[in-house]
């Protein structure tokens, strides 16, 4: 009874059995089919079509995320060339603020070597070495003191103009008052010295870096421009320095003085080479030098 229904089922599923043996069949000549012209397998070619859609997806996604990463990687690389570049610039311009700086102190010494060929006076040099910040920078500590025989009140000039005068002293070091603090003064002329009448006195204006010249004839023809030199009436500066030059006139009448601004010719804000002048104004004539000569044996 069991061999029966064996060789039933068997009958019964034969047809399967031969379908999918056909089936098996036609796909290994679908495989192993090649197309006439191209020689290519149509089986491969089928499935390329249905996988192309899905492999441009997969191209153009890995071809984005490494596009992406390489901007990344890109932007690092520019931004560190580009910190690499301020640097480089920053340095250049710290070489070139020193070239300048060794440029003006050459200058200025250059001045220096030719001032006592210029004023005839001897000169003790020295350098800035602090200012007074309290003070609107009218006031400068230099280098040299009493032990190299600087004194009291003794001018302080450059090659360019007058700076100022010693006004506290030390063995080593000495304080210099600027020609612009408002207790500062000189007296000038505008113009060439003992060819122009224009004659005042200067003072400092304290914050603004120029001075002041006053009681200047309002006769005198006085332009801006023109050059101020020291007269030597005030017992500090020998006659013939350089003031500076007028950068305002305010024009006075006959009955009222000019009011003249000046900027001085020494540049105050960037000194650090100067001179100090060994100059001692000399000194005036007692009443009896001041009389003719006369005969002291006469009652």
């Amino acid at each position: 009874m069991a061999a029966t229904r064996t060789q039933k089922e068997i009958r019964q599923r034969a047809p399967i059995w031969l379908l999918m043996l056909l089936t098996v069949n036609l796909v290994i000549v679908a495989v192993n089919s090649r197309d006439d012209v191209t020689t290519q397998r149509r089986f491969r070619s089928v499935v390329q079509a249905f996988a192309s859609p899905f492999q441009r997806a997969t191209s153009k996604a890995g071809g984005s995320s490494v596009g992406f990463i390489n901007k990344i990687r890109n932007f690092n690389t520019a931004s560190e060339e580009n910190e690499r570049l301020k640097q480089q610039v920053s340095d250049l311009q710290l070489q070139v603020e020193k070239a300048r700086g060794v440029v003006n102190e050459n200058e200025q010494l250059r001045g220096l070597l030719n001032l006592k060929q210029k004023t005839g006076y001897e000169f003790v040099s020295a350098r800035v070495i602090a200012r007074d910040p309290t003070a609107w920078f009218n006031s400068i500590t230099i280098s040299e003191g009493s032990s190299s025989g600087i004194e009291l009140n003794m001018p302080v000039v450059t090659a360019s103009g007058i700076v100022g005068r010693v006004v506290a002293l030390s063995p080593w070091t000495a304080q210099v008052m600027l020609i612009t603090d408002d207790q500062a003064a000189a007296g000038a002329v505008v113009g060439q010295l003992g060819q122009s009448n224009a004659l005042g006195s200067v003072r400092g204006l304290g914050q603004t870096g120029l001075v002041e010249m006053r009681y200047v004839s309002g006769l005198e023809k006085v332009e801006v421009g023109d050059n101020v030199l020291t007269t030597g009436q005030d017992g500090i500066y020998p006659a013939g320095l350089n003031v500076g030059s007028v950068v305002e006139v305010r024009n006075g009448t006959a009955t009222q003085a000019h009011t003249i601004y000046i900027r001085p010719g020494a540049q105050l804000g960037q000194l650090k080479e100067l001179a100090v002048l060994r100059y001692h104004p000399p000194q005036r004539g007692t009443p009896e030098q001041t009389l003719p000569n006369v005969d002291k044996t006469k009652k």
